[in-house]
């Protein structure tokens, strides 16, 4: 089913960004990067990641009997330790210093990744900050969320609060509607501009900061939205002591063996990329 890792399509070439997106990226805590991958080169991985999607799908009940979590999505993580192939997508160096570029940092490590597919009659994805699941205290982390087919408008990209970045650790709230309530009265509150990139093709990304307030529509189409997601963290980030249940589940799944005070290390977060390989 799956090709040899050396016959799939190179991703450690560089993708340019510019001074703009670098300014955009840091004011609004969010930003758009069209065909980070190319068409063709989705093309090829796409069949990989729906295999092991529905290799690993835990649902065992209909979209409508689940709650508003589990309605939003399948989602997978760490789909990078069962595959070879996917492994060369989610380390793949390009992705990796466009992450280090737009948040200022010399090193990037992977956090982790995650499958989010979201299915025919799926439901909403609540506001959330995802930062509040990750033991870090450090605005020094990111997620790229890229679409492995095009993305209609009906369906769209996730919506922003742009800005919200900047207040940084705002509830321990975990996605649930009483975070979609909480967090749609702090947005309007506060008065932070939603905004939504629409209709994305297969390989566009947007790429968000941690503390970005951000939501997602369910999908009223007939067709699965698939979405790979991989999340970066700066090589010099400290982990500090869980504060929640989902912070202590973080540190024990993603950072396997590691304490508080330390940078991430483990054998789940390799070096993605660093400004010293351009010397």
């Amino acid at each position: 089913m799956e090709k040899q890792v050396n016959e799939l399509p190179d991703l450690d070439s560089t993708y340019e960004i510019t001074v703009d997106q670098i300014a955009e990226y840091r004011k609004n805590g969010h930003v758009m990067i069209r065909q980070a991958a190319k068409s063709d080169e989705i093309k090829v991985y796409e069949p990989i990641f729906t295999h092991w999607v529905k290799e690993l799908n835990y649902h065992d009940k209909p979209v409508e009997e689940r709650d508003t979590y589990g309605k939003a999505f399948i989602q997978i993580g760490n789909l990078w330790l069962k595959s070879e192939q996917i492994k060369r997508f989610v380390t793949a160096k390009r992705f990796a210093k466009i992450a280090a570029q737009l948040m200022g940092v010399k090193a990037v490590r992977l956090y982790h990744d995650q499958a989010l597919f979201k299915e025919p009659g799926g439901g909403h994805t609540p506001w959330h900050q995802d930062q509040i699941y990750w033991p870090f205290n450090t605005d020094k982390m990111i997620t790229m969320w890229m679409p492995l087919v095009p993305i209609s408008e009906q369906i769209g990209s996730m919506t922003f609060a742009s800005g919200s970045q900047k207040m940084g650790y705002i509830s321990k709230l975990v996605i649930s509607d009483e975070s979609h309530r909480s967090m749609a009265e702090y947005i309007e509150g506060k008065g932070f501009e939603k905004v939504t990139y629409g209709a994305m093709a297969a390989g566009d990304a947007t790429f968000h900061a941690g503390w970005t307030l951000h939501s997602a529509p369910g999908n009223p189409t007939d067709t699965l939205r698939k979405v790979m997601t991989v999340i970066y963290v700066a090589d010099d980030a400290v982990i500090v002591e869980p504060d929640s249940n989902a912070r202590r589940s973080d540190l024990a799944g993603c950072l396997p063996g590691q304490k508080p005070g330390e940078t991430p290390c483990s054998p789940l977060n390799p070096l993605l990329y660093s400004e010293d390989w351009e010397a």
